[in-house]
């Protein structure tokens, strides 16, 4: 049943992959490249053939072999055997680069052909890796100039979370936050979301994010986690390299290349929470210059859902009331708990607010908790020359997840497209590419994508069969579930307080027991509940439904030249960037008409360094200028110097400073979002002015004050409370980095660094009571908000935008690993990692905004993990404890507590039959686990499985 089901789905993915107009495009055209040069080979080639093996005489199976300089080369059998039939000697010698995951690389120079090679490659140390995030070049990861992690493929496959950048959090100065299971964003250096809006996450240089959420469903569009080569997370900014939003840090996930890594690998996992996983990679060489590779996989399981029944702070609900409160109360992960302040016609509730029942996650998803993630991604790779390599690609990628950012999003059958036609040198490329996300919708019946706190609101909103209320000129009207609950309690609340003797609290229990019997809301379960969740879910009419539609593109286009010259190495590069933002008025201010919102950013960038002193001084400065169709022009510089001592090079010091820009994301600029509490608008078109919601508060201290002739001084104490904000502008960042990097001993690696920055335009978020036309709020316009919907409705509403804070933002922190390898047996790694906000949170809080700092200043992790039985078995476990802290969005505000997370995995290989028995899992203590405030828990994942791999 499991294989069927999941080859009906790469079947369907098939069908999407022959539909893409794009690719079969891009598929052609490297055909016919292909064809056009087939006579521009040289025809003295010879063949080169032996082995690779380990110091103890083990073959190593996956070692790659390549002609330095070209793409002409392969990977070793199972045996360590390589051949290459394309060796050209016109120009001898001929120098083979040699390297394993796990071993140093090592470069064989060759006079003549040879057939019987014999290389043995050494164990690596840590400073034997190489990186090119960091500079966009391959470099030694001992030489680089900031804070930067590798992850090699044995370390990817033994990452025991579902998705791939859940995983990071085990290493220093990376911090996750998870919406759901399969839902999580990272960030580095403070300022941490669920929707990573100051870092980048690319893929073979591809941003994944969701072109409408400016955000990632965490790897979901990433490479397929059996065709992942490596990961490399750079710390702090990165702008001068890689634009705007590269902001605190950039993950880069570079794919297999088919070339390198033919063969077949498949992994199959079962676990609790009914979770399934099957992942697949084949590639295969047809000839020497073309190559094929089809990757991706389904997994699926029960996902965790919100249940925070803690009060909503009340910088987000300011009338809200405590918990327990028999007058209501609104509840983080309750949705359509709506509240009423009264007014004098509410008698004894006067100045009260009541607040429905609302509805828990569980209930508004009616059973459909099942997560899923279906992803597949077929390349297409043709050598036109042996120095030049063109590859077509195309990614599908679905997911059933929910996501957090203003509210919270369940997305059905939801993804992206994503298409590239990429040709390199091995000095150059120009590639462009191309995303298009999707909110499911497949059959409008039974698909789409909602927002849970639409769907509560408009339940409440449901008209009440048989209920009928005054229409304000004589007759009635059919009245809603939340107008009957409101009306029942105000009726009984009045009688009990009178007939308790003014006890406010006896009459808020009655009303409130009286009301949830005789004038419920909505039952879930109820034939009437789901006949109306099924049409709200459905229905995309802004105001009216809870459908979220995405149909938003991405394009981009970039290219790079890297000039080796005598004096001094120089990058030269550049890209271009549109999106299209659609969202059928769901998210943005577009319109159901089809036209899409048009954006654009564009850039160049250089990159200066030069070696001294025997390499052991490298010096690099980099600058980029970016242009924006909303803001002015940024320019980001980065400056470096690198110092390496000792006999070999292995104690290296570092020092960076580095200036980056981020763009107000998508929703930033564009967003038009009504949440009820107040309307959330994109702050691209001139600005706002009003009040600050203090002065609400104020004026119902003074009811005097809305009275028609008193506007006089209603105007002087509003003016007590004035705001105004002009249109957003960039954020910037200046950062100063120090670090030390070292191989002590053969054994003892270490890495520390200290960072300290600065921010100035930050931005955060801002509610106030305002037009939301633009235009100036008078004190008339604030009486008729008050008096007639608390801000709710009309023009003059509770307003949130994004906006720049006038005081200048500093953070600092540290962070330091240790490894010692005491042999292939045993490896032991250690980090820590201190970040704090430098700037006093009350300077935030007396402008009314937040700065969402949400990172723990303290964390550590400790791992173990080795390979015993001559490599057969290996292990790897790892204990984290992160520190308790708070947490803000617009969504939710709390503290996260402290938390201790212990995740392992084990592996058995049957070498004759290229198969490996798994068993693992992440939160094996089932401890709390909260990274989002507002979001689940993420609680123990456990599975054993199989993992075939034929080369």
């Amino acid at each position: 049943m499991l294989f069927r089901w999941a080859f009906q789905k790469l079947i369907l993915c098939l069908y999407h992959t022959s539909l893409f107009l794009l690719m079969h495009k891009l598929y052609i055209f490297l055909l016919m490249c292909l064809l056009s040069s087939f006579g521009a080979w040289a025809q003295n080639e010879q063949v080169l053939s032996g082995t690779v093996q380990a110091e103890s005489g083990m073959p190593l199976p996956g070692a790659t072999v390549f002609i330095k300089g070209t793409y002409v080369g392969g990977s070793t059998n199972e045996e360590g055997q390589f051949e290459i039939r394309k060796a050209n000697f016109a120009n001898p010698p001929v120098v083979l680069v040699v390297s394993f995951v796990g071993y140093e690389t090592q470069e064989l120079s060759l006079s003549q052909p040879d057939n019987a090679i014999s290389i043995v490659l050494k164990p690596s140390a840590m400073l034997d890796q190489v990186v090119v995030a960091a500079s966009r070049i391959e470099e030694n990861i001992g030489q680089v100039p900031v804070t930067i992690e590798k992850l090699d493929r044995r370390q990817v496959e033994n990452i025991t979370t579902p998705d791939l950048v859940a995983g990071l959090a085990r290493f220093k100065s990376i911090d996750i936050s998870s919406s759901s299971m399969l839902s999580t964003s990272f960030s580095t250096r403070g300022f941490n979301s669920s929707r990573s809006e100051r870092v980048i996450q690319l893929a073979d240089y591809m941003d994944t994010s969701i072109p409408s959420l400016t955000s990632n469903f965490g790897n979901l569009l990433g490479a397929p986690i059996l065709d992942v080569a490596s990961v490399e997370i750079v710390h702090g900014p990165a702008s001068a390299l890689y634009g705007a939003n590269a902001f605190n840090g950039v993950l880069l996930t570079n794919s297999k290349d088919p070339f390198k890594d033919p063969g077949l690998t498949v992994r199959v996992r079962g676990g609790n929470r009914n979770m399934r996983d099957l992942q697949l990679r084949y590639a295969q060489k047809f000839g020497e210059r073309v190559a094929f590779k089809i990757a991706g996989g389904a997994m699926w399981a029960d996902d965790f859902l919100a249940n925070n029944e803690n009060a909503t702070d009340k910088a987000i609900e300011p009338v809200n009331n405590p918990v327990g409160s028999n007058l209501g109360y609104d509840a983080v992960s309750r949705y359509g708990d709506i509240g009423n302040t009264f007014g004098a016609s509410g008698g004894a509730l006067n100045g009260k607010t009541v607040f429905l029942p609302g509805y828990t996650e569980k209930e508004l998803i009616a059973g459909d908790d099942r997560t899923h993630s279906y992803k597949i991604a077929p390349s297409l790779s043709v050598l036109l020359t042996n120095r030049i390599k063109a590859t077509a690609d195309y990614k599908y990628a679905e997911a059933n997840t929910t996501y957090q950012s203003a509210s919270r999003y369940r997305f059905i059958n939801s993804g992206a497209h994503q298409a590239r036609l990429q040709v390199e040198g091995r000095n150059w490329f120009v590639r462009g590419y191309t995303t298009r996300d999707f909110s499911g919708g497949r059959d409008p019946q039974t698909d789409g994508s909602y927002n849970l706190g639409f769907l509560g609101a408009f339940l409440q909103t449901k008209i009440a069969p048989g209920f009928m209320v005054p229409n304000g000129m004589g007759g009635t009207r059919p009245g809603t579930y939340a107008e009957r609950y409101f009306g029942t309690y105000a009726q009984v609340y009045n009688q009990a307080f009178q007939a308790n003797g003014g006890n406010a609290e006896a009459a808020a229990l009655a009303a409130r027991n009286f009301a949830n019997a005789n004038a419920p809301v909505l039952r879930p379960g109820s034939p009437e509940f789901e006949a109306a969740r099924n049409e709200l879910v459905h229905n995309p009419t802004p105001g009216q439904g809870a459908r979220v539609i995405l149909r938003s593109i991405l394009n981009d286009g970039s290219a790079q030249y890297n000039f080796n010259t005598n004096v001094v190495d120089v990058i030269v590069g550049g890209a271009y960037r549109q999106y299209l933002l659609g969202s059928d008025g769901s998210l943005f201010e577009d319109t159901k008409d089809g036209d899409r919102i048009p954006n654009y950013e564009y850039g160049a960038y250089t990159q200066l360094s030069k070696a001294l002193f025997n390499d052991r001084l490298k010096l690099a400065a980099a600058g980029r200028i970016d242009r924006f169709k909303n803001f002015n022009t940024a320019f980001s510089p980065r400056a470096s110097i690198v110092y390496s001592a000792g006999g070999d090079k292995q104690h290296n010091f570092r020092v960076s400073y580095g200036r980056a820009f981020r763009a107000p994301t998508q929703n930033d600029q564009y967003i038009k979002l009504d949440v009820g509490r107040a309307i959330l608008l994109g702050n691209v078109r001139g600005g706002f002015q009003g009040y600050t919601t203090s002065a609400a508060a104020a004026v119902a201290a003074n009811p005097a004050l809305l009275a028609p002739s008193n506007e006089a001084n209603l105007t002087t104490t509003l003016n007590n409370y004035r705001y105004s904000s002009a249109s957003l502008k960039l954020e910037e960042v200046n950062s100063i980095e120090i670090g030390y990097r070292a191989q002590v001993t053969k054994q003892l690696f270490v890495d520390l660094d200290y960072y300290y920055n600065t921010y100035n335009n930050f931005i955060a978020t801002q509610n106030f009571i305002g037009n939301v036309d633009g235009s100036s709020t008078t004190a008339a316009n604030f009486r008729t908000g008050l008096t007639t919907s608390q801000f709710r409705a009309g023009n003059t509403r509770v307003i949130q935008i994004a906006t720049n804070v006038e005081q200048t933002v500093n953070s600092q922190g540290a962070a330091g690993t240790l490894g010692y390898r005491f042999s292939p047996a045993l490896t032991l790694t250690g980090n820590y990692s201190y970040n704090n906000l430098v700037t006093n949170k009350e300077e935030f809080d007396k402008k009314g905004t937040q700065s969402y700092f949400n990172t723990p200043k303290h964390k550590f992790n400790i791992g173990v993990d080795g390979q015993v039985l001559k490599n057969k078995l290996s292990y790897n476990a790892n204990y984290r404890w992160v520190d308790g802290y708070l947490y803000e969005s617009t969504f939710a505000t709390g503290d996260v507590p402290s938390t201790q997370i212990v995740d392992a995995q084990v592996g058995y290989t049957f070498s004759k039959l290229h198969t490996t028995l798994q068993a693992g899992g992440t939160n094996l203590l089932d401890a709390t686990n909260f990274q989002v405030y507002g979001a689940p828990s993420i609680g123990r994942l456990v599975y054993v499985g199989l993992l075939f791999d034929i080369k």
